[in-house]
């Protein structure tokens, strides 16, 4: 099921677009700020963002900004009453996909929700398939020719995440943001113990490999004749 993030501090609106997402099917979580948003963020994963640009504390461009540095690839939309092309403008500098003026078409949102998700190449099945390995990103499940394999999720959302984008090198400090969050004290040496754990569980898998990138980070590669 697809993850929707939505973000916006009028609560009325926040419920009618969230109940009716989910009445479209997708698996939403709302937050009535940025900075309860980036906790959300911090412990899950979400296929696509929309958040209004005129919020308390934060506003929506410089949550996107903070969004964008951390995940180069999750669509986000922006929705707010703002119709000015100089909060257009500083939207898409900053990385934002598609942008809506209130009041909005429900129906609308939906089609430019999907529009985004195929241009994302976003599974909506939350599926990926390498081979014999299987990983289901609703049940938080692994398998290796159909037996399954044991994960925490932390270790299923990092190992979901590098192989959505196979051949992308990730540091150690944006996974240590994306899933440990920025507020924490844990070390960039945690990412390197949990890698040590992924490459120690699928050792048996010959359809991928997890490799260091020497003074970054790691990327998931796919053994060749694989495909997503």
């Amino acid at each position: 099921m697809t993850k929707v993030l939505v973000v916006e501090d009028d609560h009325d609106f926040n419920s009618i677009v969230s109940r009716f997402l989910t009445m479209k099917g997708f698996q939403v979580k709302s937050s009535s700020d940025a900075q309860k948003a980036y906790e959300s963020l911090y412990n899950d994963l979400f296929d696509l963002i929309v958040t209004d640009v005129m919020m308390p504390g934060i506003d929506g461009v410089e949550f996107a900004k903070r969004v964008r540095e951390l995940n180069a690839d999750i669509p986000i939309l922006f929705v707010t009453a703002r119709d000015d092309i100089a909060t257009k403008e500083a939207g898409f500098r900053v990385g934002i996909d598609d942008y809506m003026v209130k009041p909005i078409n429900l129906e609308e949102l939906n089609l430019r929700i999907n529009a985004l998700l195929r241009r994302a190449n976003i599974s909506l099945d939350h599926q990926i398939h390498i081979g014999d390995l299987t990983l289901n990103s609703d049940q938080l499940s692994a398998s290796i020719a159909g037996v399954p394999v044991e994960l925490t999720v932390r270790e299923f959302n990092l190992l979901f995440k590098m192989l959505s984008f196979p051949g992308r090198a990730f540091s150690r400090a944006e996974l240590l943001d994306d899933f440990w969050g920025t507020d924490s004290n844990s070390s960039l040496r945690a990412v390197d113990v949990y890698i040590t754990k992924l490459r120690d569980k699928f050792s048996a898998s010959k359809d991928f490999q997890i490799k260091t990138i020497h003074g970054l980070g790691y990327k998931a590669v796919i053994v060749e004749n694989h495909e997503i």
